[in-house]
């Protein structure tokens, strides 16, 4: 492929269902599980702080973040803090993190443009650090097709063309 991609880091639960969604959406070009915007420096313990969440890069001929949120929608309740199926607590927050001030304006704008917009929990905020997940977490649901995940098996294989 050639062309400019782009990058957001969305969170939305348990980091295995929403790379296993996001990795087949249309316009997305790769992803990582990872964790987002934590207040430790020191990584190698609980993630203080962060949330999981999956590093999206995107053709933006292909998809925009509005798109991309329309479908994290999908698969998320957006009206809950910190927890999203049986996963309760602070990694388990929902949102959207960039280095891009224009995709956290879209991403803002998308949101006030909803109706329910003042009961939306989704946090919009500039990526201010991130960490690779191990190995054991990447592409987890592809590999292990058969652990739980929060998201329902038709939504993660709504998208796959194969």
């Amino acid at each position: 492929m050639t062309g400019k991609t782009e990058e957001l880091f969305l969170a939305g639960g348990c980091l295995w269902g929403v790379q296993e969604f996001v990795r087949h959406l249309p316009g997305v070009v790769s992803t990582e599980a990872g964790r987002a915007n934590g207040s430790s420096k020191d990584t190698s313990g609980d993630y203080d702080g962060y949330a999981e969440c999956v590093r999206t890069a995107f053709d933006p001929r292909q998809t925009s973040v509005g798109r991309l949120m329309d479908h994290l929608f999908e698969i998320i309740d957006p009206y809950s803090l910190n927890k999203q199926g049986p996963d309760e607590g602070e990694k388990y927050r929902t949102g959207l993190y960039s280095r891009d001030a224009v995709h956290l304006e879209a991403a803002r704008k998308h949101i006030e443009a909803r109706e329910d917009a003042h009961r939306i929990a989704l946090e919009v905020l500039p990526l201010t650090n991130y960490v690779k997940s191990d190995e054991e977490h990447q592409d987890r649901l592809t590999l292990h097709p058969d652990d739980k995940c929060h998201i329902p098996r038709e939504l993660l294989l709504k998208y796959r063309i194969n």
